[in-house]
């Protein structure tokens, strides 16, 4: 995929988070998401909050006070921002679909698979079915892998070959016991997303998997 196909899969994931908040109880707003820790209007605060970033200046002094820990900085940020009216939460999805702005501490190719995640963090637990586009996964597959910190998927699952059907895409030791499944469910897995994942996939490797850390 090309710059202008990633922001299109990005735009269109912030577009379909929106309708399906839209239609959300006050009780549904606050149910626990996939994300640990977070409700779902945490991860659509989140989601919002990212063409809107604060800023390099406000997000090293929160890391400074956080002693470094950018998951609790992302956490801190997201959790001020849900304190918003759901109606603003969506309004701001909508009207920032197309926004090309990002936090300078992230990437184009993270930001892809970040939106594309958190959908289904929220979709899933309501018994919403969102597909996640095809292109859209094996490119968030592949960043994914490739990347450490805060997935280390390689390390994970060392000794694990992964397919994903229907999608071109394997990855890990060719002689492993092998996963195989979508892509969607795969990418679900790969960053941490165990007990929505597994049920969508099959292959001796299931047995061998690795528990988050």
């Amino acid at each position: 995929m090309d710059r202008d196909e990633k922001w299109a899969v990005i735009a269109e994931g912030r577009r379909e988070l929106a309708d399906l908040l839209a239609g959300l109880s006050e009780h549904e707003w606050e149910r626990p998401s996939l994300c640990a820790q977070w409700r779902v209007r945490d991860v659509a605060a989140h989601v919002a909050l990212t063409p809107q970033s604060p800023g390099m200046l406000r997000i090293v002094a929160a890391g400074m006070r956080a002693g470094g820990d950018l998951q609790a900085v992302n956490r801190d940020l997201a959790l001020a921002h849900a304190r918003h009216p759901t109606t603003r939460l969506v309004a701001e999805l909508r009207e920032l679909a197309d926004s090309r702005a990002r936090p300078a501490i992230t990437t184009l190719d993270n930001l892809l698979f970040d939106v594309l995640v958190h959908v289904q963090d929220v979709a899933l637990p309501l018994g919403r079915t969102v597909p996640m586009p095809l292109a859209g996964a094996r490119e968030g597959l592949d960043r994914v892998w490739r990347m450490g910190w805060p997935f280390w998927a390689r390390r994970r699952f060392r000794g694990t070959r992964f397919v994903a059907t229907h999608a071109g895409w394997t990855a890990g030791d060719a002689a492993g016991a092998e996963v195989r499944g979508p892509a969607a469910a795969l990418l679900l897995l790969l960053t941490g997303r165990h007990a929505a994942a597994l049920p969508r996939l099959a292959g001796d490797g299931l047995a061998h998997l690795a528990e988050p850390a």
